[in-house]
């Protein structure tokens, strides 16, 4: 973007203010930025429908470079078509080795997404902030036209994951949710075995978890209040949710062990393995009907109160049972698909089945052939290019999303529910369904 200021119209509710768009951000830009509620800038306004750089470059901004974060600008950096132009963090820390990965200036590098957004040289971006941030940011950026990696779940709630699926498809958007196994060889021959029929009629599918925290930074989640580090953005960190005290306890990494950001394993592995079970089952467009959570075990002290084990048992509206259980036992991580005639398993590079005969299997030419993606990656690239669809869309994020909470809801409600794929809501229940969306600070609201 050149040095010159345009001025392009911002939504911010039913008031139309004119935003000043340069870069890098003036200290007055900053600070309205830091008061300001979330703004919506429109692909139609910024005059981009897809397009990307002259040179055929996809210009790309990481927003959130944690660990996860930056896994994923490594793993986008290493695709020859894709130029990284920003990184963003509210960890000035993590921000600046982001940046010197991936060959960024100083002025390349933010705390406030929202200066990112406002980049008109920007096509996409990589979001890996913390769950309770992923619908404010992918809402965001697809009203402001950039296509988007989303890091899973896909929102920190049901109908945050609807509102990013709205955004996406009424703007035009390309997204990949970070659910990889999608684009794993393994995971999908084992899917397209059990959708061809080769382990008989699906029955019932088993799905393991670990089942211990895995608490990084040697903290234990009783620490007391401390000052905030000079480096650390925490006001912007808690953005959505409500005001607590700051402890290095509660962020980066370990913000997923407190119910209030995300439900522990139950989204954060189960995204992943309930996302094979959805594309194994054929059942991508919905969710199961009942969902029952059980053996739930969560911390009597400190902050760290997701749920660390557990049993949850869904059922599809066709009888399919589906079971994710918790256990230290590694060698069931994973999905297993058990049917009339066998069955098969799938985890990343593992693949085992009840007979050498479903491995050996080679589909023929009238069975059904999942979308085959080789890399998750660069499947992104290629559909931002493209304009075509990606392995992990925002719907399929979605449905795989929406079978995560509700059984997360189930857990703390300890009871069954029954619930409408259709309406994505609970059947008479409105205790569960207060908690379709997690609650939000005003200033941050999706709707």
């Amino acid at each position: 973007m050149s040095g010159g200021v345009s001025s392009s119209v911002i939504n911010i509710g039913t008031d139309l203010r004119f935003f000043p768009m340069h870069t890098p951000a003036s200290p007055n830009r900053r600070q309205f930025l830091r008061t300001a509620v979330p703004f919506i800038v429109s692909a139609a306004t910024l005059g981009r429908a897809g397009a990307v750089s002259p040179n055929g470059k996809v210009r790309l901004a990481c927003i959130g470079v944690g660990g996860q974060g930056t896994s994923n600008l490594r793993a986008l950096m290493g695709d020859e078509r894709v130029q990284i132009v920003a990184v963003c963090d509210v960890d000035a820390q993590h921000a600046e080795a982001a940046a010197k990965i991936a060959g960024l200036a100083k002025g390349d590098v933010y705390r406030d997404f929202r200066e990112v957004l406002a980049r008109s040289d920007v096509d996409a971006i990589m979001n890996a902030t913390p769950d309770h941030w992923h619908s404010n940011v992918a809402i965001a950026a697809a009203k402001a036209g950039k296509d988007l990696y989303s890091e899973k779940p896909l929102g920190a709630s049901i109908v945050e994951g609807r509102a990013i699926c709205r955004a996406v498809e009424e703007n035009k958007r390309v997204l990949q949710c970070g659910t990889w196994r999608r684009s794993g060889m393994k995971v999908r021959m084992a899917c397209e075995r059990v959708r061809n029929g080769y382990i008989g009629d699906l029955k019932e599918i088993e799905i393991g978890v670990p089942g211990k925290f895995a608490i990084r930074g040697g903290v234990t989640g009783l620490e007391a209040t401390e000052p905030v580090p000079a480096h650390f953005d925490y006001a912007m960190w808690l953005g959505p949710a409500a005001e607590k005290p700051y402890t290095a306890a509660r962020c980066h990494f370990n913000f997923r062990w407190i119910e209030e950001y995300a439900p522990g394993y139950i989204t954060d592995w189960g995204a992943h393995f309930l996302d094979v079970a959805q594309w194994g089952a054929g059942m991508d467009e919905t969710t199961p009907t009942e969902v029952s959570a059980t053996e739930v075990k969560r911390r009597d002290v400190g902050i760290y109160d997701a749920a660390e084990s557990f049993r949850i048992e869904y059922r599809y509206a066709n009888g399919v049972r589906v079971v994710m259980l918790s256990t230290d036992d590694k060698t069931k991580w994973g999905t297993k698909f058990i049917g009339s005639e066998g069955w098969i398993f799938s985890e990343s590079e593992v693949l085992k089945a009840s007979s050498d005969d479903i491995l050996r299997v080679k589909l023929k030419d009238s069975d059904v052939k999942l979308y085959e993606s080789k890399h998750h990656h660069r499947n992104f690239i290629d559909a931002v290019l493209s304009r075509g669809r990606t392995a992990a869309t925002a719907e399929i994020a979605q449905r795989a999303a929406t079978t995560c909470h509700i059984g997360a809801i189930s857990a703390v409600l300890k009871r069954p529910l029954k619930f409408d794929p259709k309406a994505e809501r609970f059947d008479g229940d409105e205790q569960a369904n207060q908690m379709l969306l997690r609650p939000m600070r005003e200033a941050w609201k999706i709707a």
